[in-house]
């Protein structure tokens, strides 16, 4: 156990050390984003009055608790927090069982005395000492910044303890599933429901008399997320609701062991899907290859991106009327999007959300490319007259379209939201402008993840998102939160074109362009010297 423990240490030490690091990171800087612009207790009130009285913008925040600094703080990042320990939990979760089984690794140990079942036990250790770590962490950081001991150790304990419940989902969903790509689609579809329905849950709550507070409704204890709200931090500090959490990862990652002893090696209990005897014309070239094996997810991201289009238009509405009403609410929409006009500057915010799934979608897709080679299955491909060059330049093609669909659909489903908005002609544009600059900031993530392919191979899956998550964080959270305007910049979602009063801005655009071109082209020139790597 020991052994296996210290080997996931060293595979995983990068990794969770960023996870945990922008975790904090979030956590400290949300207390300066909330003392800074929410710094009197009437801001405060009339901000969560303001929300709740917009469904629609409720269901996407924490539970309202109060308005004192640590409840306000809660309600702006709790959500936020238990997300990022979701998302890293479910990852090692799957890279570790899943992954492993993939690579053949798993095979190896169980042919030791280790056995099947010893490499998941150390796997559910290793998650849950990493979420231990984690809300350690966000508990100090809040107790540094001098609010409440119990209220900080509660938000902690309710990060990491929703961190072990995706961890047991990201458990089973890997016995479930015959790949590591499905069983993370399967947890990452299942994170993004259950972070709706306790959205859901809360906007069908009650509101107290002085709009500071909501009792939720019972739909939120459906969620894990629902879970870690309901301990209401700085408020009632209920411990037993952040504990569920617990309880349900802790009996998942049982199942999950009982699971993994009634299967086969390699099998999952959901069969894949019977293919064709004889393939179809279409694929009769390696980039429909690429597209074949990668275009189910390309449909989930582009869904997810029409959503966040349509939310767009529709919320610039709302956002304005509250804004006109709280002059809070203006500043903060001013920082974050730091254009002329709110509803462009609402626009902006969800198109950069857009940009982060364009990159996520891109990073997948050049992601397989290395699973294909690991797995062997690359060569194959390349046994035919295809050469290394044209393989990659096919994975980087399909990675480009895919973000074209994606902001494609995102733009469509924002223009059909304005239908009927006497500001249409105005928005219009600034989708129109903001939409093809976060494509493009997605491009570079394309580039930066094919040269990390081409120099670092074992690399690849673990460099690419590490450098998705700081960007993210960067271009979402950094105005917001307060961080000096310099950081940002290193975030390609940052620095593309706004619109302000009808103006484009192009900013970095021509900067990003640049990248890409270099990226792409040193990257397909570096790949024709480069060796297969088979082995994961």
């Amino acid at each position: 156990m020991t052994a296996l423990l210290r080997q996931r240490l060293r595979r995983d030490w990068l990794q969770l050390t960023l996870w945990i690091l922008a975790t904090v990171l979030m956590t400290y800087s949300g207390f300066a984003g909330v003392t800074q612009s929410y710094a009197t207790l009437k801001d405060r009130i009339e901000v969560l009055a303001a929300v709740m009285a917009n469904p629609v913008i409720m269901m996407f925040r924490g539970l309202p608790s109060g308005a004192s600094e640590g409840q306000f703080l809660s309600f702006e990042i709790l959500p936020w927090l238990t997300m990022l320990a979701a998302l890293m939990s479910t990852f090692l979760a799957v890279r570790h069982t899943r992954g492993d089984e993939e690579a053949g690794r798993t095979e190896l140990l169980a042919a030791t005395p280790a056995g099947r079942a010893l490499p998941t036990l150390a796997t559910i250790i290793h998650g849950v000492a990493a979420n231990i770590v984690l809300g350690v962490l966000v508990a100090l950081a809040l107790i540094g910044s001098k609010l409440e001991p119990a209220g900080s150790w509660l938000t902690g304990i309710a990060s990491a303890t929703t961190g072990i419940a995706f961890l047991g989902i990201g458990l089973v969903s890997a016995q479930l599933m015959r790949t590591s790509r499905g069983a993370n689609s399967l947890t990452v579809w299942i994170l993004v429901g259950t972070f709706l329905i306790n959205g859901i849950g809360n906007v069908a709550g009650t509101p107290s008399d002085d709009l500071t507070r909501i009792s939720s409704s019972g739909l939120v204890w459906l969620s894990p997320f629902g879970w870690a709200e309901q301990a209401r931090p700085y408020d009632t500090n209920s411990m037993g609701p952040a504990l569920a959490g617990l309880a349900f990862g802790l009996v998942l990652a049982a199942a999950s062991v009982a699971l993994q002893s009634a299967r086969d090696i390699g099998e999952g209990f959901i069969p894949a899907r019977p293919g064709r005897m004889h393939a179809r014309p279409a694929l009769s070239s390696p980039h429909a290859l690429v597209w074949r094996l990668t275009n189910g997810a390309i449909v989930g991201w582009a869904v997810g991106g029409a959503l966040t289009g349509m939310l767009a238009t529709k919320l610039s509405g709302l956002a304005g009327q509250v804004a006109g009403q709280n002059p809070a609410v203006a500043q903060i929409l001013d920082k974050i999007g730091k254009a002329g006009d709110l509803q462009e500057t609402v626009v902006s915010v969800f198109f950069t959300m857009m940009g982060i799934l364009a990159a996520c979608a891109a990073v997948q897709i050049l992601a397989r490319a290395r699973q294909e080679e690991a797995h062997g299955t690359a060569e194959i491909v390349l046994a035919q007259p295809v050469g290394r060059v044209r393989w990659l330049l096919d994975y980087l093609l399909v990675a480009t379209f895919a973000i074209a669909i994606i902001v494609a659909a995102t733009m469509l489903a924002a223009f059909a939201g304005l239908a009927g908005d006497e500001d249409a002609s105005t928005l219009a544009t600034v989708v129109t402008v903001v939409g093809l600059g976060q494509g493009l900031a997605a491009c570079v993530f394309t580039v930066l993840t094919a040269a990390t392919f081409v120099l670092i191979p074992r690399g690849t899956i673990p460099i690419a998102w590490t450098l998705v998550m700081p960007a993210t964080v960067l271009g979402l959270f950094g105005p917001l939160f307060g961080l000096p305007q310099w950081t940002t910049r290193f975030s390609p979602f940052a620095v593309t074109p706004i619109v302000s009063g009808g103006t484009a801005d192009l900013r970095g655009t021509w900067w990003l362009a640049l990248i890409v071109a270099v990226g792409a082209t040193a990257s397909l020139a570096l790949m024709r010297r480069r060796e297969l790597h088979p082995t994961a």
